[in-house]
């Protein structure tokens, strides 16, 4: 198990347009060769909007972005004519297949906080693809077969446990709250990269959130 704490993330975005981002990976100016990916997650940002801020529309192509929202509200448009509102318990994909424009903006009156997960899909090409769960439960994962990945919401009391699902990669990271997870207390914004996880469970140290990536 290697941990990645959320003092490590590099920093990006624009401070001075309301944008501050976290990147737990390599991304853009902030190239580092040995944390380009773990099993398909290939970027997880933490992004933090002011009222009025985003991101102008701009391409991306051969990546399944998963997002998470913290709080606030996510406004997103794209140029396959999808407009929606996200909120905290929704899951948004975006499978920018052969090739997708999309605006990320906050258009409320509070600030937004979310967590950007991008993976690399099994096959490049296809046509892009789009949709918002609403509420998903923990019970619920979330089927990203173009990763060959599942991602589970998991939401834990003080002292309730939870099973980290086996496989050849599970990647666990901490949204709110304190976990204990194989020895380790792992605090928000703090990530887990576990290689042939098997019978690991997750223990609420205070009322936390987790989303866990379950990938080949």
């Amino acid at each position: 198990m290697d941990v990645r704490r959320g003092s490590q993330r590099c920093p990006g975005g624009d401070p001075a347009a309301g944008i501050e981002t976290w990147h737990a990976f390599s991304f853009g100016p902030h190239y580092d060769p040995d944390n380009l990916r773990f099993g398909a997650v290939i970027a997880c940002n933490e992004e933090r909007l002011a009222p009025g801020a985003g991101f102008d529309e701009h391409p991306h192509s051969h990546t399944e972005i998963v997002t998470w929202v913290v709080e606030g509200e996510l406004t997103h448009r794209d140029s396959t004519g999808h407009e929606s509102v996200v909120r905290h318990g929704d899951v948004q994909r975006l499978s920018s297949a052969g090739g997708v424009r999309h605006v990320e903006r906050n258009d409320g009156s509070g600030p937004l906080t979310f967590i950007q997960m991008w993976l690399a899909p099994l096959r490049p090409g296809g046509d892009p693809f789009y949709e918002v769960v609403h509420g998903i439960a923990d019970s619920t994962p979330y089927a990203v077969p173009e990763a060959g990945a599942m991602l589970h919401v998991r939401r834990l009391g003080a002292g309730e446990r939870t099973a980290v699902p086996d496989a050849a990669h599970a990647y666990v990271h901490v949204v709110r709250g304190d976990v204990r997870l194989d020895g380790e207390t792992l605090a928000a914004g703090d990530a887990a990269r576990i290689t042939d996880a098997k019978g690991l469970e997750a223990e609420g140290v205070t009322g936390a959130e987790l989303l866990i990536w379950e990938m080949s």
